[in-house]
């Protein structure tokens, strides 16, 4: 358990009894994995733990999208304060119908970006996106489907905009808050299955988006996040080959905390000789430039929450309370 999601659960229990975002009935312990905790909502009230304006409107959106809250119950979102899913909506379900504050946001990242364009059903942001084919080839039991969220590989967030060149980019985004990920190799389930196997046809590919030169073996990412970086990045590859929702161009982007260096930690015994951080790693391993960037909340949120837009004035206050190492621009890039 990392020394920032330690630090961050007082803090979220003091912001849920002080802050006017919560009902009374919310301040009491919400129990998480059988225990009352303070740092929890209770379940029947979790759609609490989202920033006001999301409450309805994401659960609908997830709802209506099948998408699923990871470790929610009865359609609602986590009660646990320091959920990342949580974080990720409590900082992006806001722009999706904000195009404009939206490309403010992303242009210092992109500079090549022209305007924002609708990535599903009309809005500017989704969630859980698992590409419209199971491009990975992950297994589905007969008669089933796909499900966002859960069992299968999903990114965070999806975005997409023109560029400058008149180009379609769609931006899958991977978001980190409180995590930390020891050195449990992955290569085999708890079932028997050999990961390896179900994703050893990318990364034979020929246009296979890693630099295998650089990487001691394929084993050497079965390891988190690799292993999740590994996937989205095929993703993100097979969504461009297929000119997925016309777009030319996909790419990754990771969003961690910089205040969170338990996260940094480089858990592949293989991969360490290539560098201190995951995300500085990955960065090496992707063969194409610009298929894979990271940002630190801080370098990408600070300075929009000091100085928002008038129309995102509530939402600034809310997060810049609720987590106030983002408006702290001292670091840039996650490293």
């Amino acid at each position: 358990m990392g020394s920032f999601l330690e630090a961050e659960k007082p803090h979220q229990t003091q912001f849920k009894w002080q802050s006017p975002f919560f009902s009374t009935s919310a301040w009491q312990d919400g129990d998480y994995n059988k225990k009352p905790r303070p740092f929890c909502v209770p379940e029947r009230l979790a759609e609490q733990n989202l920033i006001p304006e999301a409450r309805k409107a994401a659960t609908e959106w997830f709802r209506t999208h099948d998408i699923k809250w990871h470790n929610g119950q009865d359609g609602k979102p986590s009660n646990h304060m320091c959920d990342s899913q949580v974080c990720c909506v409590n900082f992006l379900f806001p722009f999706s119908d904000r195009p404009e504050p939206l490309a403010s946001l992303l242009s210092p990242i992109f500079p090549d970006l022209k305007k924002m364009l609708p990535i599903e059903d009309g809005k500017f942001v989704t969630f859980e996106w698992i590409g419209v084919q199971n491009y990975l080839g992950e297994r589905l039991h007969p008669g089933s489907q796909r499900t966002r969220g859960a069992n299968f590989t999903s990114a965070d967030v999806a975005v997409a905009f023109e560029r400058t060149d008149g180009k379609k980019q769609i931006v899958l985004i991977e978001w980190k808050y409180t995590e930390s990920y020891g050195g449990t190799p992955l290569q085999t389930a708890a079932s028997g299955t050999d990961r390896m196997a179900i994703y050893q046809h990318l990364y034979d590919k020929a246009d296979c988006p890693l630099d295998k030169g650089l990487l001691p073996s394929f084993g050497s990412l079965f390891y988190e996040p690799f292993y999740q970086l590994m996937r989205q990045q095929f993703l993100a590859h097979e969504m461009e080959a297929a000119r997925e929702l016309d777009a030319s161009i996909v790419s990754l982007l990771h969003i961690a905390p910089a205040i969170n260096k338990d996260f940094r930690k480089v858990t592949s015994p293989e991969l360490k000789p290539l560098g201190d951080t995951v995300t500085g790693i990955w960065a090496k391993l992707v063969k194409t430039p610009g298929r894979f960037l990271s940002i630190s909340t801080e370098g990408l949120f600070g300075s929009p929450l000091r100085e928002p837009p008038a129309e995102m004035k509530p939402w600034a206050d809310y997060l810049t309370q609720r987590y106030p190492w983002a408006a702290d621009t001292g670091t840039v890039h996650a490293s």
